[in-house]
């Protein structure tokens, strides 16, 4: 009998979500960061079961000075990062994955270095659905 409930809390942790209808949050983590660096990466992924089109438009955490909105992508062979201007769009019926080399949040002038394991709050503007406050997990960085 602990076994399956083991099992349950496990799945429960790993399969994050954070509901504000009609904006789900789906697993938000960040990666630890390494000594000295003073930025930091968020992802997640955004769920929208509303009729129309809304947008993130901005985010806050008490961990870092600022939170901006960036995409990343190949210019002639080049991987440049953005900040995307205007928000980000969330399509109605859509989902927007906000993943490690593509969008997502850069966490700005950080007040302390992001640990595996520990967890931090970010708020998230919608221009429609309006806050929802979401907690981040931090992972360890991916070992190559």
């Amino acid at each position: 009998m602990k076994t399956p409930l083991a099992l349950l809390l496990l799945l429960a942790s790993i399969s994050q979500v954070i509901a504000a209808d009609p904006i789900t949050i789906e697993r938000p983590f960040a990666r630890a960061s390494a000594p000295g660096q003073m930025v930091g990466g968020g992802f997640m992924t955004i769920v929208h079961q509303g009729g129309a089109e809304d947008r993130l438009v901005s985010a806050t955490t008490p961990i870092a000075r600022e939170v901006q909105i960036h995409s990343m992508n190949m210019d002639g062979g080049v991987m440049r990062m953005r900040q995307v201007e205007g928000g980000l769009a969330i399509p109605a019926g859509g989902r927007v994955a906000l993943q490690p080399g593509g969008l997502h949040l850069m966490f700005v002038d950080l007040n302390a270095p992001l640990v595996a394991g520990a967890s931090f709050p970010v708020t998230l503007r919608f221009a429609k659905a309006g806050e929802i406050k979401v907690e981040f997990s931090v992972e360890a960085r991916p070992t190559k």
